[in-house]
């Protein structure tokens, strides 16, 4: 199988490259190496696969509309997998040009790119950030999420309704990944477990929001790359028992889908960082603060949908997960 990956030298991006070479597909992938984080550990990531003779890399823009489209004719990809995008809630805040360009800019030109060349099957990457003012957990994908609480949770949205529109215009297969709070080796260097990794190692403090009172489904970065797998190897299928006079916002008449990838067992911020200490066998000195412009304070994903249709299983714990990314930071960083 032919697939595209946007957003290869990613997080989870270029873990999901290693996976599908692993089992013999051919990859395109497209990254922009932009310097939102670190772009070293960008290329340390890549580099890990750049020599694979069934890989090519493609350092691009999504908001490139002409390169986007180049790539699409040259390379005809029989699957995409969107991972690129503008990442992080707070970020938002502070420039928010950089979410319309990649995440809805660019979206569209993957949409676009999937409708002209026929692309069989499109998954793309939204987030639990969709779920903004929503109290009722756990969050189910059946419930409405009309209150976004930042710009990049309402372009992962908008992702879907984009999505949602060309699944039902063009009749493309389409499936949205709702991802929670992904970790592990090779993580992005702006989230919460590299920067309590690093400040606690340096004995520095740490800052910790809402007085340390968020819950979150933290999900192993493996556990997220085995959800994408299973779900881009089956096309998503309508739901022939939609009805409009009670429109059910998980699924649809047309070929689109969204899913919920979570660990299905949530966890108080600071025993997660209890984890931490236990892995590094260091106590972190705790900066307590108030919860965070357009932060949501707990998050919980029902999986029910991954489990019935895709089998899916979460596997990792939190000690476990946590304890294998302060190894790989320690590999990495070459710390005694």
């Amino acid at each position: 199988m032919k697939v595209l990956v946007t957003g290869s030298a990613g997080f989870i991006g270029s873990t999901l490259v290693k996976s599908l070479l692993m089992r013999g597909d051919i990859v395109i992938g497209v990254d922009n190496h932009n310097d939102y984080y670190d772009p070293l550990i960008k290329e340390a990531r890549l580099a890990q696969f750049i020599s694979n003779p069934n890989y090519t890399h493609i350092r691009a823009d999504l908001a490139d509309r002409f390169a986007i489209d180049n790539i699409f004719k040259t390379y005809l990809p029989n699957k995409v997998v969107n991972l690129a995008a503008q990442a992080g809630v707070r970020y938002s805040i502070e420039n928010p040009l950089a979410y319309i360009e990649s995440n809805i800019i660019g979206f569209t030109h993957i949409l676009e790119g999937c409708r002209n060349y026929n692309s069989e099957h499109l998954v793309y990457a939204s987030s639990s950030s969709v779920y903004g003012a929503n109290t009722n957990m756990p969050f189910s994908i059946h419930q409405n999420v009309d209150h976004p609480l930042s710009l990049y949770a309402a372009s992962k949205k908008a992702n879907e309704l984009m999505a949602h529109t060309y699944s039902h215009l063009y009749n493309i297969p389409t499936t949205g990944l709702r991802f929670f709070t992904v970790y592990g080796p090779w993580g992005r260097p702006d989230m919460a477990l590299f920067k309590f990794t690093k400040a606690i190692i340096n004995g520095e403090p740490i800052q910790v929001f809402n007085n340390g009172n968020h819950i979150r489904d933290f999900t192993y970065i493996k556990d997220i790359v085995n959800g994408i797998i299973l779900t881009l190897d089956i096309n998503a299928t309508s739901n022939s028992n939609w009805n409009g006079e009670n429109p059910d916002p998980g699924t649809s008449k047309a070929p689109w889908r969204v899913y919920n990838i979570g660990n299905n067992s949530p966890v108080n911020l600071l025993d997660f960082i209890s984890a931490v200490e236990k892995a590094l066998n260091k106590k972190a000195i705790i900066e307590l603060l108030p919860l965070q412009a357009g932060d949501v304070p707990d998050t919980f994903a029902n999986i029910d949908e991954l489990v019935n249709q895709f089998n899916y299983r979460p596997e990792t714990s939190i000690d476990e997960g946590v304890l294998k990314f302060v190894e790989w930071y320690k590999d990495y960083y070459k710390i005694n």
